[in-house]
């Protein structure tokens, strides 16, 4: 499909409750090791809107992390899973890093372009703040629809 892979995508998450949640924008720009293999580098940006027992506010957070997924087919449909390890940044959450284990489909609606959909389950390694407790308990799910090309 080629060598490289590039997707926009917006965004959202909420915590495990669906009481608090995010929107926001994420580029994604990938490198095939293989037919099957993609590694990679993504930016998102963040807003966030976080409520709790005392609190109820607004923030903007950004994160960046490096991913590789593996993709099951080479049809026009291509579902893949995968994982992603970065860091989190911004206002209402201690800067720290986090994983997260992702699957989603690729549905090429040319040979070189195509539609994504992804759900990311991420975690966190460094405690969080009270804002950031209030967004998440123990991990966030993260929902993901975008474009992409590969050139």
């Amino acid at each position: 499909m080629g060598d490289r892979e590039f997707s926009i995508s917006g965004t959202g998450a909420s915590d495990q409750g669906f009481n608090s949640g995010a929107f926001g924008v994420s580029g994604d720009l990938g490198w095939y090791l293989s037919n099957n293999v993609v590694l990679g580098v993504r930016q998102s940006v963040n807003y966030a809107s976080i409520s709790g027992e005392m609190l109820s506010n607004d923030f903007w957070n950004g994160s960046t992390r490096g991913y590789v997924n593996y993709q099951f087919m080479n049809d026009a449909i291509q579902p893949f899973v995968g994982g992603s390890l970065g860091g989190i940044y911004g206002d209402g959450v201690q800067n720290s890093v986090f994983a997260g284990l992702e699957t989603g489909v690729k549905y090429y609606l040319q040979p070189k372009a195509y539609l994504l959909g992804r759900v990311d389950y991420q975690f966190k390694f460094d405690e969080s703040s009270e804002a950031a407790d209030a967004f998440q308990d123990s991990g966030i799910w993260a929902y993901t629809v975008g474009l992409g090309v590969n050139y």
